[in-house]
């Protein structure tokens, strides 16, 4: 089956708003073996929608939009698509009774407009909106599925998990396609792409090989459908492709398709180990990273943000002599900072980051992106990296952040190896 998705709101077209819908959907059919072949995003107006629907049609049999289903003028979905479908507008009872049980748990007294939600096409089947006011539709016309739901992410989903998918997985046979992803850090992607030419060259043809590159981090993606293959037979051929890929490109990867921060957090929550950081360059944003993941109290501690030389002397006792001499970007003044960094945090390991982020700044000794990165370890032995990134003062600060955690992740990795050996020694 091949499905099309649009999104309807000006919002979405001025980008006053992001489209994260049209990605989670297109993620929840690949599972269930439905190929994407078009996203598309159009204006709140009846001949667009139309005329989006109708061009739809000629690519897929399933057809998705969310957005447009609100109380307010703006939001005319519902009416275009009962003029599409050349039908009226009904109220619906046990829409109407959604829309008033949850006015009445909020307290609020219900207008005209909010009552008017209830109002669907005739010939649709309703979704009912366990998290919001605004019904779902679902129209079954000349052997295609259309499929109407709010722009609101939680309600789109709890609608899709809850009615949508379940209903397409009873109509559908048994293929899926299959993804298998690892993520290559520190490996630019033409270089990535040259040394594994020939096995990609060699795949079996139903096995696909993407590449989807960002910043100093590249994600391989073998993507298969189960066709002349059992799943779990597809499985282990993308596994068996993987592991030549692994072994041409050494240890510069990781599985999966987890971030970096989620990987380390995994990690030091498994080794009982805290990390913190002293940022000066990156400006905080390998903390932000850290703490974005759920649960990350348990292993980051905290940070020292020393942005000047002051903060640097008075905070961490970094050396007025060196910072006079070298700089405050220099391999001494990182060290410094990554070791008074774990002594003051009370941590097991300590990131220390300096460096010229841009786009000024510049010496005539020290470009921009130029970053020394420290690390101090538990067994009190502090190292550090010195990069030359390039890009934007973002790219510089993001290229900063997953360079200081995937260095991370390899000295957790083989710490977690040496410790394993160990168990298996003592059992021996």
């Amino acid at each position: 089956m091949n499905a099309e998705i649009i999104t309807i709101g000006d919002e979405i077209l001025i980008g006053q708003t992001i489209d994260t819908n049209s990605a989670w959907i297109a993620q929840e059919l690949n599972a269930l073996g439905i190929d994407i072949v078009q996203i598309s995003s159009v204006r709140d107006r009846k001949d667009t929608i139309h005329a989006a629907i109708k061009d739809a049609e000629t690519r897929a049999e399933l057809i998705l939009m969310t957005g447009g289903l609100g109380p307010t003028k703006d939001d005319i979905t519902k009416y275009s698509l009962a003029e599409y479908f050349n039908t009226e507008l009904v109220r619906n009872e046990l829409a109407l009774k959604n829309i008033e049980q949850r006015f009445a748990k909020r307290g609020i007294t219900m207008l005209q407009i909010n009552k008017d939600q209830a109002l669907v096409p005739a010939n649709c089947e309703v979704i009912l909106n366990a998290k919001g006011t605004a019904p779902g539709m679902l129209f079954e016309e000349n052997n295609k599925i259309y499929v109407s739901m709010p722009g609101v992410p939680y309600e789109m989903k709890n609608m899709m998990l809850n009615h949508v998918i379940p209903k397409l997985s009873t109509s559908l046979d048994k293929n899926r396609i299959i993804h298998k992803t690892i993520t290559v850090v520190n490996v630019p992607e033409s270089i990535l792409s040259n040394s594994i030419e020939d096995i990609e060259n060699q795949l079996p043809e139903h096995i696909k090989l993407a590449y989807l590159p960002h910043l100093n981090l590249v994600r391989l993606r073998l993507s298969g459908r189960s066709t002349q293959h059992s799943s779990d037979e597809l499985l282990h051929q993308i596994e068996t492709e993987f592991n030549k890929i692994k072994k041409r490109i050494g240890d510069v990867w990781f599985d999966g398709d987890q971030s970096l921060s989620e990987i380390v957090g995994y990690l030091l929550k498994s080794q009982s180990a805290t990390v913190g950081t002293v940022e000066s360059c990156s400006g905080g944003f390998i903390a932000h990273t850290l703490t974005k993941i759920p649960g990350s109290s348990a292993y980051y501690s905290g940070s020292l943000l020393t942005y000047s030389n002051e903060l640097k002397m008075e905070k961490l006792g970094v050396l007025e002599s060196d910072l006079m001499t070298v700089g405050a970007v220099s391999e001494e003044v990182a060290h410094q900072m990554a070791k008074s960094g774990k002594q003051q945090l009370h941590v097991d390991y300590c990131l220390s980051t300096t460096g010229i982020a841009g786009p000024t700044g510049a010496t005539d000794e020290k470009d921009v992106g130029l970053v020394y990165i420290g690390l101090a370890k538990p067994d009190g032995t502090v190292e550090v990296r010195k990069n030359q990134f390039h890009g934007s003062r973002e790219q510089v600060i993001e290229r900063t952040a997953n360079s200081a955690l995937n260095w991370l992740r390899e000295c957790l990795s083989n710490r977690a190896m040496s410790q394993s050996a160990q168990i298996l020694e003592q059992r021996e």
